[in-house]
């Protein structure tokens, strides 16, 4: 596109023939300059620096002016990533199942020796529980089918810092999942074979783990699948030999019911719950990969881990009560179910079992590494994180820097911890309860915010208000029974938040700099304000394009109040698609994005206009055409009666990028939700 400060219609290059043709209303100068001395609004354009004060949006002057040019037809190869739509049910299940699954290893022991004998139901209430979340989760992710969880989630019904603050959660629980996962895994390996050391051992499986990230999706999902499938056999025949053992000899089991319990029974049953939670710990790893599965594979793989923790969690509590002693069941509460097998089935297999044990540990530090690929991507497009980070490589066209990075970061932390992760270990059940309740918030402000929303899923009510619920019960328990673990996340969520908090205040940290740099003797200040200059004109000249299909103010208004709130830009396209050249609607449309241009004097406003018809392949062709990656392009919500889904309208993961966002209503702005 060519840059022109003396005409306010500018022609563009010449495109080869898509079908599709477009003109650009521009910005152009200001009669009277900006005053002398205000503070500046500086943006990059074009290899030079320029106060976005000193323009204005002329407005409607004609069709004459107009100059359409042809499209040139969208590059398909790039409008998906190569990993998109790969995983079928098994494997989406597999991924997420691992993750699900290793805390079985643990928390069936720790929930016995708080619970008793209550163990069972108190396993049974949290199937109950993750069942409303099937649904909850459903909702939200067929609603917003893009990576990222529950920042994807926030960041559509709240603001992007919110969304940002509840993808750290997220990432903490990532890295504590890849820590302690790995460095439980090796101390298994260990206790089979003792020569090793379990210090090196967890690097280099974090480190084989991350190169097996780096060849992609589907070997990752190869090796997940044979990891669950040899874990699922081995737990369900640990089941049969366990219920064979308790035939044999029911002494076991009717002695451990007449025990009395630790605490009192409602006591002991609320304890047994906040506990119990723990083995669904990876439940929400399956919506931070939702792009990766294909159509209609995600509430499928709900579904699948729910069955999962319904069954084989209260079945493996009922083994543990028929086969080993309670009253000295403290002794062994990481590796109960080892010991279960050791008597149930012999020394052989029980040897098996902490094998199993730990190779299904080490499918979930993959899990995490799978989960963390995918939210890490979505928090680059969308300038949360650096954007060297999206770099692919030519061999796999995998996104490299994102593992590689994140086995940087855990391999470090676990060695400044020496090896210790308890306290990675505490925090991450806070992290992860917090989780789950910001998504079921989320789903709630989903409901409020975004009704009109097409989801092949709606969760009623009553089962976002009961889960939020549930999951806050959990969460002031484990607090309550440990108190420290506060602490821990405290500190961590700190670290984590003030790097995304960095990237997010970046424009104004370099102003101060600028600042600083205005008042310093003068060769340092020939040496820093030119370079900080250009690093604050570069991040605002991020381009944002906005499908407007009316020229409601109120809509206009509040999609410029999002942008300039939640995006560091100040440069806005308005993209109106239209069939027929002489529409009433294109000039009004000019009109009120002239008054909208003068209530926001930083914002430098344009105007598109597209003869066409609104479309994924449409969004593609103005994606290339202006040079705006489609993440940072927006459109209010897709109702229910709209032709195309908001996930298709979207034309969801290109190489680089999401999909077209639909933005969310400012908090500057209140009233009726925008429409179409």
């Amino acid at each position: 596109l060519t840059m022109s400060k003396d005409a306010s219609y500018v022609r563009v290059d010449d495109y080869a023939s898509g079908g599709v043709r477009y003109a650009e209303i521009k910005h152009v100068p200001l009669d009277t300059p900006a005053f002398e001395g205000a503070p500046p609004g500086l943006i990059h354009l074009h290899g030079k620096d320029f106060d976005t004060k000193s323009f204005k949006f002329p407005g409607w002057q004609g069709t004459q002016k107009l100059e359409f040019e042809n499209l040139q037809p969208a590059d398909v190869s790039k409008m998906y990533h190569p990993s998109r739509g790969t995983l079928s049910e098994i494997y989406a299940t597999a991924i997420c199942g691992n993750d699900l699954c290793s805390s079985v290893l643990y928390v069936v022991g720790i929930t016995v020796a708080v619970a008793g004998q209550l163990a069972p139901i108190c396993l049974l209430l949290v199937g109950g529980l993750l069942y409303l979340f099937t649904w909850i989760y459903g909702e939200a992710c067929t609603a917003f089918p893009m990576n990222g969880g529950t920042y994807n989630l926030l960041l559509n019904t709240t603001t992007k810092t919110i969304a940002a603050l509840a993808a750290c959660l997220t990432l903490l629980s990532y890295t504590a999942t890849a820590v302690v996962s790995a460095a439980e895994s090796a101390t298994y390996a260990f206790n089979l074979y003792p020569v090793m050391d379990v210090y090196w051992i967890t690097i280099a499986l974090m480190a084989a783990v991350c190169l097996l990230a780096i060849l992609g999706i589907v070997e990752s999902a190869l090796v997940s699948l044979s990891i669950f499938i040899l874990h699922m056999g081995s737990m369900f025949a640990l089941v049969i030999v366990g219920g064979m053992f308790a035939v044999q000899n029911q002494d076991v089991f009717w002695s451990n019911l007449s025990l009395p319990l630790k605490y009192s029974w409602p006591v002991s049953l609320v304890a047994g719950f906040c506990t119990a939670i723990l083995g669904v710990t990876g439940f929400e790893s399956s919506a931070n990969f939702i792009e990766e599965q294909k159509k209609g594979v995600f509430p499928k793989t709900l579904f699948n881990a729910w069955a999962i923790v319904l069954i084989l969690n209260p079945l493996l509590s009922l083994v543990v009560l028929a086969v080993v002693d309670l009253s000295k069941i403290n002794e062994s509460t990481g590796d109960v179910l080892a010991v279960a097998a050791h008597i149930a089935g012999g020394e052989l297999f029980g040897l098996w079992i902490s094998a199993e044990g730990a190779l299904v540990l080490a499918g979930a530090v993959l899990t995490a590494f799978v989960g963390v690929t995918g939210l890490v991507r979505r928090l680059a497009t969308d300038r949360c994180l650096p954007g060297w980070l999206l770099e692919e490589n030519l061999l796999r066209r995998t996104n490299h820097w994102i593992p590689l990075v994140f086995f940087a970061f855990c391999a470090s932390l676990y060695a400044i911890l020496r090896g210790r992760v308890i306290s990675l270990a505490s925090m991450y059940t806070l992290a992860f309860l917090c989780v789950m309740a910001l998504f079921a918030y989320g789903s709630m402000m989903l409901k409020y915010k975004r009704g009109r929303v097409r989801r092949e899923v709606e969760a009623p009510w009553v089962a976002c208000v009961v889960g939020l619920l549930g999951v806050l019960l959990a969460l002031f328990g484990n607090l309550y029974m440990q108190p420290s673990s506060l602490f821990y996340l405290a500190v961590y969520f700190g670290l984590v938040a003030g790097v995304m908090m960095l990237m997010f205040e970046r424009v104004r940290l370099l102003k101060y700099l600028l600042f600083f740099a205005s008042r310093s003797p003068e060769g340092v200040r020939e040496a820093l304000e030119p370079a900080t200059v250009d690093a604050i004109g570069n991040i605002r000249s991020q381009k944002i394009v906005f499908f407007a299909k009316t020229a409601n103010l109120e809509i206009l208004n509040k999609a410029v109040a999002y942008i300039h709130t939640n995006e560091l830009t100040e440069w806005i396209k308005v993209v109106h698609v239209f069939k027929d050249a002489e529409d009433p609607m294109i000039p009004k449309l000019a009109e009120s994005l002239a008054i909208i241009d003068r209530c926001y004097p930083k914002v430098l406003l344009d105007m598109v206009l597209v003869e066409g018809s609104f479309s994924p392949e449409l969004v593609m062709q103005m994606s290339q055409a202006l040079d705006v990656p489609r993440n940072f392009m927006f459109i209010t919500a897709r109702g229910p009666t709209s032709p195309t889904t908001w996930a298709s309208s979207a034309a969801c993961a290109s190489s680089r990028t999401d999909a077209v966002r639909p933005a969310a209503r400012s908090p500057r702005a209140r009233g009726p939700r925008a429409s179409d």
